[in-house]
């Protein structure tokens, strides 16, 4: 794997000592500061605010690309069976995460005063039909033109395409791929280092537009929407998974993970730097470690429940904005497609920001309007980008206990030893059949690469 590029100047330097959140907080406060003082600007501001957009919009289709691509050959076969509750209890609450965002976004809708005369050009969908038709026809072309014209659903299909041949590739070619998987990546992190910049020139946009500061009223509301839908998945939704998972109280557990694991990931923004804590409290939870240690950096690359509610809300507000009719069935495709798309999230820069595209393509909105929401999501990451971190990194610890205390309770009842009670008594060098016993259940645990930071 490639190794991170460390700035050299002294000012990237200094600029890196101060947490990038802040730095986006200062260009907010900024970007409403110059334009009480001087609203006049038509060319500079408004150009830095644009050039970011543009930025991201030129990386953004080649970058899902190779992710994809490097997720799927990297993939390994014959994964444990006990951790397979884990990967359903990822899946099942990802999908109850999009099925919920939608649900608020029917009931609290959030408009973007800005793109209500950005309709020309847009041909709604006027059913499940017709949106399943655009998919199929979408997905066949060329994958030069997907790349060039940003045709998401082309580059999806054709990433999924060669993941799964590279799959049978050596390790040489397989390292090849993860490399420029890494090497786009590091280009997108360097675009994203002018955020500042850009968050300071699309608010001075926004508040120099007609309507002035009260456009930003409408980045409260969805902002609000956002965390609210977080915060009922979080002690409302995976309550009741864990509840029906473990047949116990759920809230003790919630309560331990958001605590320990969830106010950390908040404020680092980062599930890869979460991921030492995370390992800490599965060990304080007296977790099986051949079951966590596997469990914990793979929920870093798939569990992505606050992605795919970031995907859902933002590509909804997009729809409202824009007057576009969608029936249920096209809503529900897209909470499929929202958290496909949140598995990969993992490895983007910007995360689930990065994939609103491809969900607004389902409902024929343009690329060009599409990474407009894009840098209204940037706007607001102070607030949503780290709630949404500290969902997605709390809840890998959640359910990797959740099924483990099932595995435990089922154990018990059939009057065997646990799988942690197995692995003490390995660790003490005790010569039993408790000791074998173990060595068969763990000989399949393998060391699990450290993953990609899951920043959103």
């Amino acid at each position: 794997m490639l190794e991170p590029i460390k700035p050299k100047f002294p000012l990237a330097q200094s600029l890196n000592r101060v947490p990038f959140i802040l730095q986006i907080l200062v260009g907010m406060i900024l970007g409403i500061v110059i334009a009480l003082i001087y609203p006049y600007d038509t060319s500079i501001l408004p150009t830095i605010g644009n050039l970011f957009v543009k930025g991201l919009k030129s990386v953004a289709p080649f970058l899902v690309f190779v992710l994809v691509s490097a997720a799927i050959a990297r993939h390994q076969t014959g994964v444990q069976s006990n951790i397979k509750p884990v990967i359903v209890l990822y899946f099942v609450s990802m999908l109850c995460a999009s099925s919920l965002a939608l649900f608020m976004s029917y009931t609290f809708p959030s408009t973007f005063t800005e793109l209500k005369d950005v309709t020309e050009g847009i041909s709604p969908p006027k059913g499940i039909g017709e949106v399943l038709s655009n998919f199929v026809n979408q997905a066949i072309d060329n994958p030069f033109t997907a790349l060039i014209q940003g045709n998401y659903i082309c580059i999806l299909i054709w990433a999924i395409a060669l993941g799964w041949t590279f799959r049978a590739a050596g390790d040489t070619t397989k390292r090849v791929l993860e490399d420029l998987s890494e090497s786009v990546s590091s280009v997108v992190r360097m675009v994203i280092r002018f955020a500042p910049l850009g968050v300071m020139g699309l608010v001075y946009n926004s508040c120099t537009q007609p309507g002035g500061f009260s456009n930003l009223l409408n980045y409260v509301h969805v902002v609000v929407v956002l965390v609210a839908t977080m915060l009922i998945i979080a002690f409302g939704i995976n309550a009741i998974i864990v509840g029906i998972v473990t047949r116990s109280n759920p809230f003790p557990l919630i309560i331990t993970c958001c605590v320990r694991s969830g106010l950390t990931a908040f404020f680092t923004r980062s599930s890869a730097a979460n991921l030492p804590v995370n390992l800490e409290l599965c060990e304080r939870l007296k977790l099986p470690r051949s079951t966590y240690t596997i469990t914990i950096p793979l929920g870093c690359t798939i569990n992505m429940s606050g992605a795919g509610v970031t995907i859902v809300i933002m590509t909804m507000a997009a729809v409202h904005t824009l007057g576009i009719q969608v029936d249920v069935w096209s809503s529900l495709l897209m909470c499929i497609v929202s958290v496909l798309c949140a598995c990969g999230a993992s490895g983007v820069a910007g995360g689930s920001l990065m994939l609103i595209p491809l969900a607004c393509s389902i409902f024929g909105i343009s690329n060009d309007i599409a990474m407009q929401i894009v840098g209204i999501g940037f706007i607001i990451g102070v607030v949503q980008d780290s709630t949404e971190t500290a969902l997605n990194s709390s809840t890998d610890v959640l359910f990797t206990a959740a099924a483990c205390r099932r595995a435990e309770r089922i154990a018990r009842a059939k009057g065997l030893k646990t799988q942690r009670e197995l692995e003490d008594a390995a660790a003490v060098g005790m010569p039993s059949e408790a000791t074998e016993e173990y060595a068969a259940a763990a000989s399949a645990a393998r060391p699990v690469e450290a993953p990609q930071d899951k920043n959103d």
